[in-house]
């Protein structure tokens, strides 16, 4: 008789890491390029998920956390996007003064935020991403954007493998379709953070002081 998932993983990939001391708020690949109809890369679960991260932002900017915002962006000749622009070459589009490539209206940046440009798709991938962290004394990364099976997934390898908390709010992270999202979702969880509830997150944040 086979397994269900969940048994085959029980007390194998089952642990959880909880929330650190200071956190930031990672907000990856949030673009207008994922929630415009008619776009290449549109996907509505996208949508959805900008809309549930707007008040997770403000609070965490009521408390001084530290906000990081990625998003593409490439030469117009492509040759800093390598094999990953010829595997996707709807990425072609991400290059500077292409307003699909702008960050969502729903999650403006303000000036005390920091914004990463990264060619592929870890943030922490060739970019500051990690000693702009350590510097800020961060040791929880609250990681939510877009998509679940790329970025998200790939920062969540990395941000563990530089020694952080990862923390995935689920209903602020979306992908194309249900099937690559929840499956990992559920190798996030198994491995290499916590995949929790919106609700859990914002309880943490409201409970945490206000950083100075």
């Amino acid at each position: 008789m086979t397994n269900s998932l969940t048994d085959n993983y029980k007390g194998v990939f089952d642990g959880r890491i909880g929330f650190g001391k200071r956190p930031a708020l990672l907000i990856v690949d949030f673009i207008n390029a994922y929630i415009t109809a008619g776009a290449p890369l549109y996907a509505p679960d996208v949508v959805t998920a900008v809309n549930e991260t707007v008040d997770m932002l403000a609070l965490a900017r009521e408390k001084n956390i530290p906000v990081l915002y990625t998003k593409v962006l490439y030469n117009k000749n492509f040759r800093d996007g390598g094999i990953f622009v010829q595997k996707v070459p709807v990425l072609k589009t991400m290059i500077e003064g292409e307003p699909l490539a702008e960050i969502v209206p729903q999650l403006p940046p303000v000036e005390s935020d920091i914004i990463i440009v990264k060619q592929y798709a870890s943030a922490f991938f060739g970019t500051p991403l990690a000693a702009t962290l350590t510097s800020l004394g961060v040791d929880t990364i609250l990681l939510t954007g877009c998509s679940t099976s790329g970025c998200v997934r790939a920062s969540a390898v990395d941000g563990m493998q530089y020694g952080f908390r990862v923390i995935v709010p689920r209903e602020c992270v979306g992908d194309r379709h249900p099937g690559p999202h929840e499956a990992n979702l559920f190798d996030i969880n198994s491995k290499y953070g916590d995949v929790v509830s919106k609700n859990e997150v914002m309880e943490y944040l409201r409970n945490i002081s206000v950083v100075e």
